[in-house]
């Protein structure tokens, strides 16, 4: 896709002079997700990064998958990461793996064997947290450190051939055991894992680790910019010492940037894997979680992601974004394309008493009342209606203006009712309301003869469709500061309610993703899981209003 980033950032800085300095003339990114499990928003902020980044300097982007931990990957993954780049409206201009260069790397490792710059060690994990030191004190050189090349070289054969099990003996950068660096202190670059690969089988038994694959298959890839987050800033040395004592011949730079947090969100692939298995949600794609998949089906649209994305900005300093940012993005991007309709989410009968019994008239509505070429439609109204329980009170409070006792209100795009009386039932639950109507008042035909305080909403009770709408909040609190706490007891037990309810028979041939704005109640989407032809399922977006101010300045 063809986009341009308006506004300037470090990394677009650092680009810019690249280019003009002749350091690259082509420049080429990558998104190299690990296939551990589903994107999240943060996720998104990188992928719009690159690629925009790239597209606006004419350059390349890759899309990499960084497979080198069979245990945790699986090819669902990878094809979920593949869609949700391709729904933001992006598309790469490569597809690689990191276990395409298993071979290369495997090359690359016995290379710094035979420099001298790495050795084959028997600690136990244990052994080897305690060699490495603190902060505050220098790690210890373990008792393998100095084996001969000609052992190493033996020895790690024997760990790529399966002589050995899984943890006895890993394959060491020899680098500095003083660093103040900790990552610089003989990090480890392959384990044994006789784990089956998504990608490659058995073929292998050995795996290289994150931070030795990653720094390879950029340079492999000729990345010029390795884009990625401020957790990694401390790795930057051993990203750098790898590329050179590895020999390669591209040297790519690695760049950081604030991740991005978001207000009741957890923006952890652990934790939300967690969330799945525990099922504290309906999987990766539950509409309350911040998953792409989970957004995609919620209802938000691509653009309003990649508006976010752009607006939120790229920083060196971490902080916190509201959510009701992302909200408003999406209220912006639907209130110009959902057409309008009315739906019932907790409904109370109303009877109008003085209707014609058996008449149906069809009453024209305007689709937008922002956009006069948003056209009308038309809906049907008789005798017998559904209205929301919040809009009739008994004994309602002062400043209350809908629908009670005496009172009269009018029914959107229709007529002017009062209130004559009411049923109970045996538990003193108000079921039907009795109204009388004005046949002068009719919406459309100029009638000024008296005004109303109110105007409440209401669908047809012999013509309206079922549905099911669901209610979503915050999954996360965010107002519980007990640092002490596990994450899942901070779950919000009301992230989600459901309703059951009509809407309007405009909607009978609502299709899964179709969006519309619901008068009063908010965006909503027609849920592309549990919605059937007979059992119409809505996921409440976003309400129609929010405190959120975008400072545009």
């Amino acid at each position: 896709m063809s986009t341009e980033i308006t506004s300037s950032n470090f990394i677009k800085n650092i680009v810019t002079s690249d280019i003009e300095n002749g350091k690259h003339k082509k420049i080429i990114t990558r998104f190299p997700p690990e296939p551990n499990g589903y994107l999240h928003i943060g996720h998104a902020k990188s992928i719009v990064l690159n690629f925009e980044l790239a597209d606006e300097f004419k350059g390349n982007t890759n899309l990499r998958f960084d497979d080198t931990n069979p245990t945790k990957e699986d090819t669902e993954y990878v094809e979920s990461i593949k869609e949700d780049v391709q729904w933001l409206g992006f598309n790469w201009d490569n597809l690689y793996f990191a276990s395409d260069y298993f071979e290369e790397m495997y090359k690359r490792a016995i290379l710094l064997i035979k420099k001298e710059k790495a050795y084959v060690c028997d600690l136990t994990p244990e052994e080897i947290r305690t060699y490495r030191g603190t902060l505050k004190e220098p790690g210890t050189e373990s008792p393998y450190r100095n084996r001969s090349v000609e052992e190493n070289l033996q020895l790690f054969e024997k760990m790529k051939n399966g002589d050995f099990k899984d943890g006895e003996k890993v394959l060491r950068a020899k680098i500095d055991m003083k660093s103040a660096n900790i990552n610089m202190r003989d990090p480890i670059i392959y384990r044994i894992s006789h784990a089956e690969h998504h990608n490659t089988g058995t073929n292998w038994c050995i795996y290289p680790m994150y931070d030795f694959a990653h720094p390879l298959e950029d340079a492999i890839e000729g990345i010029t910019h390795s884009i990625c987050t401020l957790e990694f800033e401390d790795h930057r040395p051993l990203y750098d010492w790898i590329v050179r004592e590895c020999e390669m011949e591209s040297t790519p730079q690695q760049i950081e940037f604030a991740r991005l947090n978001i207000t009741n969100t957890v923006m952890s692939k652990r934790k939300l894997k967690l969330l799945v298995d525990e099922k504290v949600v309906d999987g990766w794609d539950d509409p309350r979680m911040p998953t792409i998949a989970g957004l995609r089906r919620r209802g938000y649209t691509p653009e309003a992601v990649r508006n976010f994305c752009r607006a939120i900005g790229v920083a060196r300093a971490n902080s916190v974004v509201d959510a009701a940012m992302l909200e408003h993005f999406i209220r912006e991007d639907l209130n110009t394309k959902a057409p309008r309709a009315m739906a019932v989410l907790k409904p109370l009968k109303l009877v109008i008493t003085n209707y014609p019994e058996g008449e149906v008239e069809m009453l024209e509505i305007e689709n937008n009342p922002d956009d006069e070429n948003a056209g009308k439609r038309l809906v049907p109204f008789s005798r017998e209606l559904y209205i929301e329980q919040e809009d009739f009170m008994e004994n309602p409070p002062k400043k209350y203006f809908r629908l009670f006792p005496g009172n009269e209100v009018r029914l959107k795009g229709a007529y002017f009712v009062k209130c004559n009386n009411f049923i109970k039932d045996d538990n003193g639950n108000i079921t039907e309301i009795h109204c009388t109507y004005d046949p002068e008042t009719k919406s459309g035909t100029g009638f000024t003869g008296r005004k109303v305080k109110g105007t409440i909403h209401w669908v047809d009770a012999k013509d309206s469709i079922p549905a099911e709408f669901r209610i979503y909040e915050p999954l996360i609190l965010d107002n519980d500061t007990d640092e002490e706490k596990h994450f899942l007891e901070q779950i919000n037990p009301s992230s989600m309610e459901v309703l059951k309810g009509f809407v309007e028979t405009n909607m009978k041939n609502a299709k899964i993703q179709d969006k519309y704005q619901l008068f009063r109640h908010g965006y909503f989407n027609v849920d592309p899981k549990d919605s059937k032809d007979n059992n119409l399922v809505l996921n409440r977006i976003v309400s129609l209003k929010s405190s959120f101010k975008l400072d545009k300045k």
